[in-house]
């Protein structure tokens, strides 16, 4: 596995590679790498014949400045994590003055998507993770690019940027990965306390349970100010907790097909959100 730091070394490798007829495949991180980011990599067996990671800590999408010193870091352990899995073939590792010299003055927005949810509590956000993804597109020449479906939003965004700006390239997103106590994995979930970690769990429970709530009969206002109350009285700040179409985002003020249940909360400092979708009937 290469590690590469530079765009001119990358765009050199990738060169070879197009020029030979190889397709590539990329995973865009933010380090700190687990098994959500390993089932990414998984995720483009038999689409790609080469792989590329990327890590990048993107200040431009950090509202919070502690939020950004406290992410976690740890290349080292992420290249050797990376490593061992035999498929991947360069880990891009820029600095920020590579991804953003002297005089940057540009950012990509996608409007509309941008200002709900996530973004209605984090302006600017989204315009920071479109403009990287952007980058990290054109850097790495990717046919193919996954992404999870932990950060749906994210996701919508991005299918809308690569669809507008007529990139060429594929977005395949990947189902959220959890623990064994339904908890997405999360780089976040790290700065938990062992207590605060048993804590998170009801996260995914609640979500699980006003999602049922809803399919038994319950009203979707009912249902969901019960869960909102659940996860406050278990410690939990809800940011928000909403019922949307999974294509468009749009609200929802009843269950049906293509629904999916969003949430933003945060526990002991540590922000995390998760989504789950309606139920398919069995």
């Amino acid at each position: 596995m290469h590690i590469i730091q530079t765009r001119k070394d990358l765009r050199a490798l990738v060169g070879q590679w197009r020029n030979a007829g190889e397709t590539i495949g990329v995973v865009p991180t933010m380090g700190a790498l687990h098994d959500g980011h390993l089932a990414l990599v998984k995720a483009l067996d038999g689409k790609v014949t080469r792989r590329i990671v990327t890590i990048f800590v993107n200040p431009i999408q950090f509202n919070n400045a502690e939020d950004f010193q406290l992410y976690p870091r740890g290349v080292d352990a992420d290249a050797a994590l990376l490593a061992a899995t035999g498929a991947v073939d360069v880990l891009y590792t820029p600095s920020e003055q590579e991804m953003y010299p002297p005089g940057f003055a540009t950012r990509v927005m996608v409007s509309g998507l941008d200002s709900m949810l996530c973004g209605g509590d984090r302006p600017g956000h989204f315009d920071g993770v479109a403009t990287v993804v952007s980058k990290l597109l054109n850097q790495t020449g990717a046919h193919v690019a996954a992404f999870g479906e932990k950060d749906y939003q994210q996701l919508c965004i991005i299918r809308r940027l690569v669809s507008d700006l007529d990139m060429p390239v594929d977005i395949l997103p990947v189902p959220t990965v959890r623990e064994a106590d339904g908890l997405a994995l999360s780089s976040r979930n790290r700065r938990f306390t062992p207590a605060q970690r048993q804590q998170a769990a009801l996260l995914p429970a609640a979500l699980s349970a006003c999602l049922a709530a809803m399919q038994a009969g319950q009203p979707c206002d009912s249902a969901l100010a019960d869960c909102t109350a659940t996860l406050q009285a278990g410690g939990f700040t809800v940011h928000y907790l909403e019922l949307r179409a999974q294509q468009t985002l749009q609200p929802l003020s009843q269950i049906e097909p293509g629904a999916r249940l969003f949430v933003a909360a945060t526990l002991g400092g540590v922000r995390l959100i998760d989504n789950m979708p309606v139920p398919t009937p069995a």
